[in-house]
């Protein structure tokens, strides 16, 4: 491994990367997409393995501790790339996730010019996926940190970032808070960090990606992880989003889907009899969640059936916010709650298949959920501030 050189040594166009432990085939495809972009001499690589034989002797690489696979960036990530950042007093940041191969040559490049020109504190891709790829992303991330952190960024959770040292040291004092408790593999919701700082975000078209899958692909693992931890940080952040913002202008491009659906009609035969399985056995612990208005909306969805189903954009929006008090009031063991929003989730799946099957635009029908979650912030407002009010 080569010995980092001082601070005082380094170029002032210094691009600090941070690598995943990737294969050296991968390793060395990002390293030619960086000298493309860069000169070899401003790159300072951090990765667990160390420069290939066939590596630029000219571009510098320094020691990072091997983690733990992840399919996220962790806490325990951004607390590295903020004492990284001082040790070799680089000038940007730029955080690639697992797969990062996979990335269009141009979009680390891209990231971390954006970063460089002082145009953004923070830079995020907007990925192309395919049309049933990133869902929960979708149907919760997305909507409820649009509607309640005023941004569009698409991707709230994006595993590849540009970060300033002023972003990287706000991102790395939040993420020691979760290392002191041990949970040094625990997401960051870098936008909403991001959104508070007051910094300016810059979100980068990048095109189609390979995402990295968890370890555990069941989203009875994966939904309670992810919404649970959105929770959280919404219900740390409450000071900052009830109080009223403009809504951002919509993106001047959308994320275009890479292929076309295929018939997903024995999906949603199987999603819609979990979903009235559920209706039938869970409606007492939705009883202790949802108000009377959305339990009827539920029973009027329970009798409909194949390519009919359809999940209304604000029934959807006031059941996740009635979660998220839930999730505060501790209504419920918190486990519980969020393993009974996953059947509501896949009805919501359900309907969103059965719209893309009808020849609707996917990302248009995901933009319409984001704008009922705006619309319905009062609601999710109201109930925060007077709980009391509501008793199911």
């Amino acid at each position: 491994m080569v010995e980092t050189s001082s601070a005082a040594e380094r170029p002032n166009g210094s691009l600090l990367v941070l690598l995943p432990a990737s294969q050296a085939a991968q390793l060395e495809t990002i390293l030619a997409n960086l000298t493309a972009s860069f000169p070899a001499e401003d790159l300072i690589i951090a990765s667990p393995e160390g420069p290939s034989p066939d590596s630029n002797p000219n571009v510098e690489f320094v020691d990072l501790p091997a983690a733990k696979p992840s399919w996220t960036l962790t806490a325990g990530d951004f607390v590295s790339a903020h004492q990284l950042a001082q040790k070799t007093n680089a000038r940007a940041i730029l955080i690639l996730g697992p797969e990062a191969g996979s990335l269009h040559a141009h979009t680390p490049g891209s990231l971390a010019n954006a970063v460089l020109s002082a145009s953004a504190d923070l830079a995020v891709p907007c990925y192309d996926l395919q049309p049933r790829a990133g869902l929960v992303n979708s149907s919760i991330l997305y909507p409820l940190s649009r509607a309640l952190f005023a941004t569009r960024v698409r991707f709230p959770l994006a595993i590849d970032l540009g970060l300033s040292p002023h972003m990287a040291e706000r991102l790395g004092a939040a993420a020691q808070r979760f290392v002191a408790l041990n949970q040094s593999e625990a997401p960051l919701w870098v936008v909403s960090e991001a959104m508070v700082a007051g910094v300016k975000i810059e979100e980068i078209d990048a095109g189609p990606r390979d995402l990295p899958q968890p370890a555990d692909p069941d989203l009875n693992a994966i939904l309670p992880f992810v919404t649970g931890s959105l929770f959280s940080d919404v219900e740390a952040k409450a000071a900052f989003w009830q109080r009223a913002r403009l809504s951002p202008p919509p993106r001047k491009q959308a994320p275009s889907m890479q292929t076309p659906a295929t018939d997903g009609s024995a999906e949603v035969a199987s999603m819609l009899q979990g979903f009235r399985l559920a209706y039938t056995n869970l409606r007492e612990i939705w009883g202790l969640v949802l108000p009377p208005n959305t339990l009827l909306g539920l029973k009027r969805l329970s009798v409909i059936d194949g390519t009919a189903f359809r999940m209304p954009e604000n029934l959807w929006a006031r059941i996740v916010f009635d979660f998220l008090i839930a999730f505060r009031l501790r209504t419920l063991n918190r486990g519980h709650l969020l393993g009974a929003l996953i059947p509501l989730y896949l009805a919501w799946v359900a309907s969103h298949i059965n719209m893309i099957a009808a020849g609707d635009n996917p990302e248009r029908h995901i933009e319409a959920h984001a704008a009922a979650f705006e619309a319905e912030k009062a609601y999710l407002v109201a109930r925060w501030r007077w709980p009391d009010r509501f008793n199911p």
